[in-house]
C-alpha cells in the first residue's frame, strides 16, 4: 500500500504541475473530469445507505457550475444552485416513492459539496490570469496559477506535516468519533507546516509577508477541515474509500478532499485582501 501512495504520488506531481502552470482547456477539461468522477463516487457512497440520489440532475447541475465558473460569472452560481434546489423538491411531486425529500436532500448536499469547490478551482486559476508573478529566480507564472500554488502546496503540507507529528507526538484524539486516527498534535504539527510551506513558497513571488502568514494559518484550519468532512461522510455510508481510481489514495474524494477547501478559502482571501 505505502510503495502504491508513493509511485502515485511520484506520477502525479509532473503531471499536476504542468496542468495547473499550463491552465487554460487543459485545467479545465481536467477539474472538470474530476469533478464528474467526484459526484459518481458520492452517488456510489450513498447507494451503500440506499439513498438514491438524482444523478441526472447532479451532473447537470455540476456541469452547469464550472460552466460558470469558466466562463467568469460568479453571480450566477447563486442562480444554479437555487434552480438546483427546487428541481430536487419539485421531483418527489412528480416520482413519489421513487424520490423521496430524504433523497432530494442528499441530491442537494452532493451538488453543493461536489459543484462549488470545483467550480472555485477553476475560479481561483483564473484570478488575474493575464497578470505574470516574477519569482525571485527569474521565472514567472499567472497570479491565478501562484494563487492555485499556495492552496496546493499548503494543502500538502498540511497533510505531510500533520502525519510525521501526529505518528511521532500525537496523544490526543482530535476527532476520534470521525476519524481516529488524527490527534491535536498532528492538527498542531500540519497547521505550522501549511504556515511554513505557504509563506516559503509565496514570499519567492513577492506576496507580502502578512497575507502569507494569514492564509497560511486559514489553509492549516480549512485543510483538515476538509478531510474531516469526507472522512464524517465516508463513515456514515459505511466505506473505507471514496472510490479506488488512484492506488495507494483511494478515490477522488479521498484525494481532493482537504484542496476542495482550501480552494474556496484562498480564493475568498485573494479576493478581499489582495486584489486591488
Amino acid at each position: 500500500m505505502f510503495m502504491k501512495r508513493v509511485l502515485t504520488t511520484l506520477a502525479g506531481i509532473p503531471l499536476a504541475i504542468y496542468i495547473i502552470n499550463t491552465g487554460g482547456l487543459i485545467y479545465a477539461a481536467t477539474i472538470t473530469l474530476l469533478a464528474l468522477l467526484a459526484w459518481y463516487e458520492y452517488t456510489r457512497m450513498m447507494a451503500h445507505k440506499a439513498i438514491r440520489v438524482s444523478f441526472v440532475l447532479g451532473l447537470i447541475s455540476i456541469l452547469t457550475l464550472l460552466a460558470c465558473a469558466w466562463w467568469g460569472n460568479p453571480n450566477e452560481i447563486i442562480l444554479v444552485i437555487t434552480v438546483s434546489i427546487l428541481i430536487a423538491l419539485i421531483l418527489p411531486v412528480f416520482r413519489g416513492a421513487a424520490f423521496s425529500l430524504n433523497n432530494a436532500s442528499y441530491t442537494v448536499t452532493g451538488i453543493v459539496y461536489i459543484g462549488l469547490p470545483f467550480a472555485h478551482l477553476l475560479l481561483l486559476r483564473l484570478t488575474d490570469a493575464s497578470l505574470p508573478l516574477t519569482s525571485s529566480f527569474g521565472g514567472s507564472l499567472s497570479a491565478g496559477a501562484v494563487y492555485l500554488w499556495l492552496a496546493f502546496t499548503g494543502t500538502w503540507a498540511s497533510d505531510t506535516f500533520a502525519f510525521l507529528v501526529g505518528s511521532k507526538l500525537g496523544k490526543h484524539k482530535l476527532c476520534p468519533a470521525v476519524s481516529p486516527g488524527k490527534t491535536v498534535e498532528g492538527a498542531a504539527g500540519g497547521l505550522l507546516g501549511s504556515v511554513l510551506v505557504v509563506t516559503s513558497f509565496g514570499s519567492i513571488y513577492g506576496i507580502s509577508l502578512t497575507h502569507l502568514i494569514v492564509l497560511g494559518a486559514l489553509v492549516g484550519i480549512a485543510a483538515p477541515l476538509g478531510d474531516l468532512t469526507e472522512s464524517a461522510l465516508k463513515r456514515y455510508a459505511g466505506v473505507k474509500d471514496s472510490g479506488r481510481l488512484l492506488p495507494g489514495h483511494g478515490g477522488v474524494l479521498d484525494r481532493f478532499d482537504s484542496i476542495m477547501f482550501t480552494a474556496i478559502t484562498v480564493y475568498y482571501y485573494v479576493r478581499a485582501y489582495i486584489l486591488h
